[in-house]
């Protein structure tokens, strides 16, 4: 089966199964087919789905059968909600929503981060090409109040959920730092690498997180923590790259959860936190 037909038929299916109905209509204004196109898409799901159409001829539109079994999607709720974020302004890992009729929502604003496109693009070149590049960077230390020129040799760029950084090898500092994307406001003179990407250990070591309900929580709280993580026996594992760690630190507040009275505003901890603590004095040094 051709991909275009297969995601169309996949697409009949997802407002089936999440919206109760579809018609000729929904799948035109998509996908800008024909309509006689669009007949013929609903004709073979009906083949290759058996049983999950019934056409409503009141409404002119097919619903799902009450015993509707998909065929061409694995239902997942990650996948709606991330269809009903996009309807929402954000990137949320789909192209564009599939959702006609989603229901009243709203989701956090977050501020955007202004990145130079000369700026990016000069930073994958040098990434592309192995070399090192000037950035005229506005660092945030207090000895350092005004931008300066730097000469680093980027290799990755990575992503704390908020805002994107330049993983790199610093010429001043001799080591691999993060430099925010958003900080660097011109670039200049591609030279030779200080570096190689293969020896930045801390990019590519990864650390298994041990994460685990808050033990301050009632029982059947925790309960509902481990259901809401996936965890297994109380515990899920998740893992990160050691010069990553600090965000996650950060991002999940697990750096609270020894410190706040209310065990509600931090409602997972680290199990391993010995050897956690120990990666991330390593990736911080």
């Amino acid at each position: 089966m051709r991909w275009g037909v297969e995601k169309r038929l996949e697409f009949i299916e997802f407002r089936l199964f999440w919206e109760g109905g579809i018609n000729r209509a929904d799948i035109v204004d998509q996908f800008g087919v024909s309509v006689p196109q669009a007949s013929k898409d609903l004709t073979l799901y009906e083949e290759k789905a058996p049983g999950n159409l019934i056409y409503d001829k009141s409404a002119k539109r097919y619903k799902a059968a009450d015993d509707f079994k998909p065929v061409f999607m694995q239902p997942n709720a990650s996948t709606y909600l991330a269809h009903l974020r996009e309807t929402n302004g954000g990137a949320s890992g789909v192209t564009e929503a599939w959702l006609a009729s989603a229901p009243e929502h709203d989701a956090l604003p977050i501020p955007h981060r202004r990145v130079e496109a000369d700026v990016l693009r000069d930073v994958l070149k040098a990434i592309r090409e192995g070399h090192s590049i000037e950035v005229f960077y506005q660092s945030m230390s207090a000895k350092k109040p005004s931008p300066e020129w730097r000469r680093i040799s980027p290799h990755a760029l990575g992503n704390d959920g908020l805002r994107w950084h330049i993983r790199a090898f610093c010429h001043i500092d001799h080591k691999f730092k993060d430099f925010i994307l958003s900080r660097c406001m011109k670039t200049r003179k591609h030279g030779l690498s200080g570096a190689s990407a293969n020896d930045d250990k801390l990019w590519h070591d990864r650390f298994v997180v041990a994460l685990a309900p808050n033990p301050a929580l009632s029982e059947s709280q925790r309960s509902i923590i481990a259901q809401d993580y996936e965890m297994t026996n109380g515990r899920t594992e998740v893992m990160v790259r050691k010069a990553l760690l600090y965000y996650f630190l950060k991002r999940l507040r697990l750096d609270f959860a020894d410190k706040l009275d209310n065990p509600h505003e931090v409602p997972v901890v680290v199990a391993n936190r010995a050897a956690f603590d120990a990666a991330l004095a390593e990736a911080t040094a």
